[in-house]
């Protein structure tokens, strides 16, 4: 919404009632009874008492000066955010079904739009990952090998399935042959995450396979459009993860590692071993497969030689031979793909790797509009037909001024403070829709007759856009692809279906009136820059589509190392709500990509900048309480937990100063016992005690009493249990209770139903 400040008037009753009252002399020389007891003066008293509350005189003052502080500033509402999603078709047509960008599918009501072109085959896929049965300690042990290699009927027969090359094994290299299991998942997301870090090769193998009843043979059936090659969409989305201090790196440093994509071919090498053709990338959004994105493939234009490699017997799945699948879709499975990083790095868990997907974003895009005439006045200003305008560098307004009978482009601008006299400058506020220009001073103006139009911009977004998965169901009437001749579709037949096999995310409303008011200080103090302590926090607190809960900024700090660094500045951030871990709230990978891409565009070129989780330290209390008379000890220690939990808490409001619990911050046991006294029903405690929890190297927790805990600057507390008991009990042992009680035996209980 525009800024718009309140009309003060800060006239009172009296003032109003005076100014009436002398109007009647003016206005009426005959009326010379001006005493209360005249009806006339009754009736202007009382338009002066409603004039009075029609003022809004009090409580109207700050707000005024707050917004007319925005509008020096130059600080417009931050405009809503579009969400995104991750589309998956499917289609049954034989020589593909064209999508362009800025084709629409619908949630409901909620319009998406696809961000780029793709070309829908007849086909679905497959991942597969390859695991390992045995451990490093296993391999290692000759014994359990040589047990394996029994067996073995002629140099190239091996009993088993292996992660070597099994021709060097036959060959005499005394190399062990470690079996595998095969590991699939589907593509329409609802199979569990399948982890790829722990593969015997560091490889993902994608299967292609051919639509049962629709592609028989791929040459003939996928009837391609002369000049167009054949080009995959592969959709990828990683596992939630929440990633360590040690495993999240400095921000700005790349966009992730290159990834190496070779298909099968149906021939083998003149040694025996399977051949690959290396495949081109067209484009890749998912960063080297570290977020959700989509990778676009480009096949060979001679698909002849695809196929799947007949591998010699007892040798399939060994080596550089593709796993086997041994179900329905080995009978379908056409080729296959295989990628892996060129850094070396290994690819974790995968949720949804999918065929025929295409990225979309909550917006639409808007038609040409005439804004009218230029009026030669300084700070111009037009109003949009839609509004919020979504901010994106990739659809910028594209605004025109007709100058001398031509159509000029204008550059849009943050600010008009650095334009010259003759620059063709205007700014947008993106919440209310508007365009701004400038006052000849700062941008040139348009001239009296000069007409403006605006050629196109992308609007929409909001949190109403985080839809649910399958939700977007929808195909739009805007989708101009080729289509095949009604004959190849049976009677009933639909040529293209959509869905979001994951949650769409991203989406936000616009600003509220209130939070800019509150940002005023802070966009005073940071003038546009990171530099400050207070400046990382604050900036962080305000990524847009990422709702955080608290952020702390810890200068000097070098996260990897955890030692002082000149010129190194880590933030950490705790999201608002985490299910996964509601005691203790962590942020996810694709938060803390958020929030480090936002704070990039804010730091200084010298700075290195890290933003990391924050560090637990858990902790357990086990209290001996004497309970006053008249109250029950489970009330009491129902009451106790809870305030022991929210002091300790890490989020606000809660915490020893109402804004979680200070980094660094020492814990004693004493003042533990300072809360605990607070609870009604306490009469006195007669015992409590601090247990700290350490890890040794082996990975071996152990739990110690303590009376002072010390943290690092970088660690809050985490309450792993609080056992509450009278004081005729012992306390028990450090570490007591923090696992549940071993389950007893199930003991059948009949059910007598009714029978009516």
């Amino acid at each position: 919404m525009p800024l718009i400040a309140p009309i003060l008037d800060d006239r009172s009753f009296e003032d109003l009632y005076a100014e009436l009252r002398n109007r009647i002399p003016v206005y009426n020389p005959s009326w010379t009874d001006h005493l209360d007891s005249d009806p006339g003066i009754t009736l202007l008293q009382l338009f002066a008492y409603l004039g009075e509350g029609l003022q809004f005189r009090f409580n109207q003052i700050p707000e005024a000066t707050q917004i007319a502080f925005l509008k020096l500033l130059d600080l417009p509402l931050e405009p809503a955010r579009a969400a995104r999603a991750l589309l998956r078709f499917e289609s049954k047509v034989g020589n593909g079904v064209v999508l362009y960008g800025g084709d629409q599918v619908k949630a409901g009501k909620t319009v998406f739009t696809l961000t780029h072109d793709a070309t829908i085959w007849p086909l679905d896929c497959v991942a597969v990952a390859r695991r390992s049965l045995l451990t490093d300690d296993e391999l290692s042990d000759s014994a359990r090998v040589s047990s394996y290699i029994e067996g073995l009927d002629s140099e190239l027969s091996v009993a088993v399935k292996g992660s070597v090359d099994a021709l060097r094994l036959a060959q005499g290299e005394d190399l062990p042959v470690a079996p595998y299991e095969v590991l699939t998942m589907a593509s329409d997301g609802l199979s569990p995450p399948l982890d790829f870090s722990a593969t015997v090769d560091a490889c993902v193998w994608i299967g292609i396979l051919k639509k049962d009843g629709v592609v028989d043979d791929p040459l003939t059936d996928l009837k391609r459009v002369a000049g167009r090659t054949l080009s995959l969409s592969l959709g990828f989305a990683p596992a939630v993860w929440y990633p360590g201090i040690d495993q999240v790196a400095a921000c700005g440093v790349g966009d992730g590692p290159s990834l190496i994509w070779q298909a099968s071919l149906a021939t083998l090498k003149k040694d025996g071993s399977p051949d690959y053709t290396p495949v081109r990338v067209a484009g890749d959004t998912s960063g080297g497969f570290t977020r959700q994105g989509v990778v676009r493939l480009e096949l060979p234009a001679d698909l002849a030689p695809l196929g799947v490699p007949q591998a010699p017997a007892g040798l399939a799945g060994t080596g550089d031979f593709p796993p086997e699948l041994d179900d329905d879709r080995g009978e379908q499975l056409w080729f296959w793909l295989r990628v892996w990083r060129g850094d070396g790095s290994r690819i974790g868990e995968v949720s949804l790797l999918t065929l025929n997907a295409v990225a979309g974003e909550q917006s639409v895009a808007a038609a040409g509009e005439l804004l009218g005439s230029g009026s030669g006045q300084p700070d111009q200003l037009y109003q949009l037909a839609h509004a919020p305008v979504l901010p994106d560098a990739r659809y910028p307004v594209r605004l025109q001024v007709e100058e001398g009978g031509v159509w000029t482009d204008w550059t849009q601008v943050d600010t008009l403070d650095a334009s010259l006299p003759t620059d063709r400058h205007f700014s947008l506020d993106a919440e209310a829709g508007t365009v701004r220009f400038g006052d000849g001073l700062g941008g040139r103006l348009p001239q009296l007759g000069e007409r403006l139009r605006v050629m196109g911009y992308r609007w929409g977004g909001g949190a109403a856009g985080n839809v649910p998965a399958r939700a977007i169901d929808k195909v739009g009437e805007t989708l101009a692809g080729p289509l095949p001749p009604p004959p190849l579709l049976r009677p009933g037949q639909v040529a293209l279906k959509c869905s979001n096999p994951l949650p769409a995310y991203g989406g936000a409303d616009s600003e509220s009136l209130d939070a800019a008011l509150r940002r005023i200080p802070g966009e005073l103090r940071r003038n546009h820059r990171a530099v400050a302590r207070d400046d990382f926090a604050e900036l962080a607190m305000q990524t847009p589509a990422v709702l955080l809960g608290r952020a702390e900024c810890l200068p000097l700090f070098h996260a990897p190392s955890r030692s002082r660094k000149p010129g190194t500045v880590s933030v950490v951030v705790w999201p608002a709500r985490d299910a996964q871990h509601p005691n203790a709230p962590l942020p996810d990978a694709w938060e803390l990509t958020q929030v480090c891409g936002w704070l990039d565009r804010w730091r200084l070129v010298t700075t290195e900048l890290y933003v990391i989780p924050p560090t637990y330290r858990r902790i357990a209390l086990a209290i001996s309480v004497k309970v006053r008379d008249g109250y029950g000890l489970d009330a009491v220690r129902d009451w106790l937990e809870i305030l022991l939990r929210q002091y300790l808490a890490p989020l606000p409001p809660y915490g020893p100063d109402g804004h979680g619990w200070p980094l660094g911050r020492r814990l004693l046991a004493r003042e533990l016992e300072g809360v605990a006294m607070q609870v009604e029903g306490v009469e006195y405690l007669e015992a409590l005690r601090l247990d700290a929890a350490s890890t040794s190297q082996d990975g071996t927790v152990s739990w110690a009493a303590t009376e002072i805990l010390l943290l690092n600057d970088w660690e809050v507390p985490e309450v792993a249990a609080i056992i509450v008991v009278d004081d005729a009990t012992a306390l028990p042992a450090p570490g007591t209770g923090l696992l549940p009680p071993l389950a007893r035996p199930a003991v059948p209980v009949p059910v007598l139903r009714d029978v009516c």
